[in-house]
């Protein structure tokens, strides 16, 4: 497994001067088209296909990128593809493209359609990269897992890095499957930060406190420390130890956490979403 820098430190990841192709418009294609278009890109080597008007209107009035109803030969013909529909669509989206113009990668970002099932919907197709990126993306504080299809050449690798670094970070996984371990930990994982917040939210109001200091006092504790925790060189464990006191209030809080097997509780959520991650890879691959 390797993981990259985030796209913002990184010269080497320059957005590609390429045609890309949107399959889909919505918030995820979205964000990488103006993660692209931040990185240099000129948006008229965008352009994204969808059905719905309002999603059209919406990234061609925000990013002027072209946008087309329906795939054909004309808007087909790209260097890149993005597959960027609700994964119980995508098998009806491969039918509707009709099949590929030229050789051109393939990334998909919906989550728990294997990249072995698009080949086999293609015809055998292998240019194909899946991604798991989660919704911090829309910000650019993204976290990506990638994997390719065996045998698939280094340089696609980089160019499909180069297109998920605009919206933050990636981390390549060797075994498709493990894929489904990415959607446990940082696809799902924005919902368990934010279940944190409502609980600490929720826990301050208990103690006396009105809910707009809760939130307050909630987020900024929550965006400090996800903060300081990436930009130390120190593991997590050390910054917990340096806040905990013996015999303090944070030793208090967390000697209860610990007897609830709060690691046990997270380890067991996330093979949850891990088992289901897998469920849902065959039945959207039928």
């Amino acid at each position: 497994m390797s993981q990259s820098s985030p796209a913002t430190s990184s010269s080497s990841h320059s957005a590609p001067a390429l045609r890309i192709v949107f399959v889909g418009a919505g918030n995820m294609a979205g964000a990488l088209m103006g993660g692209l278009i931040a990185r240099g890109a000129s948006p008229a080597s965008l352009s994204a296909i969808d059905p719905s008007a309002e999603q059209r209107a919406a990234v061609q009035a925000r990013l002027g990128v072209r946008t087309f109803a329906a795939p054909d030969a004309f808007n087909l013909a790209a260097d890149v593809i993005v597959l960027a529909v609700k994964p119980q669509h995508m098998k009806d989206a491969i039918s509707a493209m009709g099949g590929l113009i030229g050789t051109p990668l393939l990334i998909s970002v919906a989550a728990g359609v294997r990249a072995a099932d698009l080949s086999r919907w293609l015809g055998g197709y292998r240019r194909i990269v899946r991604t798991m990126p989660n919704t911090p993306a829309l910000l650019g504080l993204g976290a990506t897992g990638l994997a390719q299809l065996p045998g698939g050449d280094a340089d696609d690798r980089v160019l499909a890095e180069s297109i998920l670094s605009a919206v933050g970070q990636v981390v390549w996984v060797d075994d498709e499957s493990h894929l489904d371990a990415v959607t446990a930990l940082s696809g799902s994982g924005p919902a368990y930060v934010f279940r944190m917040i409502e609980a600490m939210t929720e826990g301050g109001m208990k103690l006396g406190l009105s809910a707009d200091q809760s939130k307050t006092l909630a987020l900024q504790t929550m965006l400090g420390a996800a903060t300081l925790a990436a930009q130390s060189d120190e593991p997590a464990s050390v910054l917990r130890e340096r806040v905990t006191s013996k015999g303090g209030t944070t030793a208090a809080a967390l000697a209860v956490m610990e007897a609830r097997d709060v690691s046990g509780l997270m380890a067991d959520a996330m093979a949850a979403a891990q088992k289901r991650s897998q469920e849902l890879g065959d039945e959207f691959g039928q």
